[in-house]
């Protein structure tokens, strides 16, 4: 890879409590741990490493990602499009929780009641990466959002069903890299912290 080839950059939020202790958290506006804070810092001077072309910064208008652009030292537009999965009534719930009533229950492979189906999250991870791509001539995209959105940003890229987020992890603060290789887009770097 040269310096010049063209990137999507996924940097997901640092640690929330609710991430911290496997809540659900889509439209909740829940702030980031002291560490999630340091997560953050951290995670700038990885995305600074890869010496990318006038990024062009996207955040989801949820704090936690908001601020976890500006401690990474980013110049983001917020964007509703990189808002997390809406999980509906498990919002705040744990998987341990919700399967008490749906055993098996995951968010890849079941609905959430009242939330966003799996079908939807997939249109709207295209559509993201599609606008992205829009942009990639000129200059690198970062996306600065949530783990299951862009564990599905991700499995979209990769040329994937979005059910196949649940291969790749995505930590607090960490950073993933798409990419391509002899025009095939390819997952270049994944989940760095």
């Amino acid at each position: 890879m040269t310096v010049a080839d063209p990137r999507i950059v996924l940097l997901r939020h640092g640690e929330t409590e609710w991430s911290r202790t496997g809540r659900h958290t889509g439209r909740t506006d829940v702030p980031m741990t002291t560490a999630g804070q340091e997560q953050a810092r951290r995670a700038g001077a990885r995305v600074a490493a890869l010496g990318l072309r006038d990024p062009l910064v996207l955040s989801s208008p949820r704090q936690r990602s908001v601020r976890t652009a500006e401690l990474a030292g980013l110049d983001a537009r917020e964007w509703d499009a990189l808002a997390e999965w809406d999980y509906g009534q498990y919002e705040g719930l744990t998987t341990p929780q919700i399967r008490e009533q749906v055993p098996q229950w995951t968010v890849w492979t079941h609905p959430c009641p009242g939330g966003e189906p799996a079908d939807t999250v997939a249109a709207r991870a295209d559509m993201v990466l599609a606008i992205a791509l829009s942009r990639l001539d000129d200059r690198d995209v970062v996306l600065v959002g949530h783990g299951h959105f862009s564990r599905a940003l991700l499995a979209r890229w990769a040329g994937l069903p979005v059910a196949a987020g649940n291969r790749f992890g995505m930590f607090p603060g960490a950073v993933s890299v798409l990419g391509f290789e002899h025009g095939v887009q390819q997952v270049v770097s994944h989940n760095l912290t």
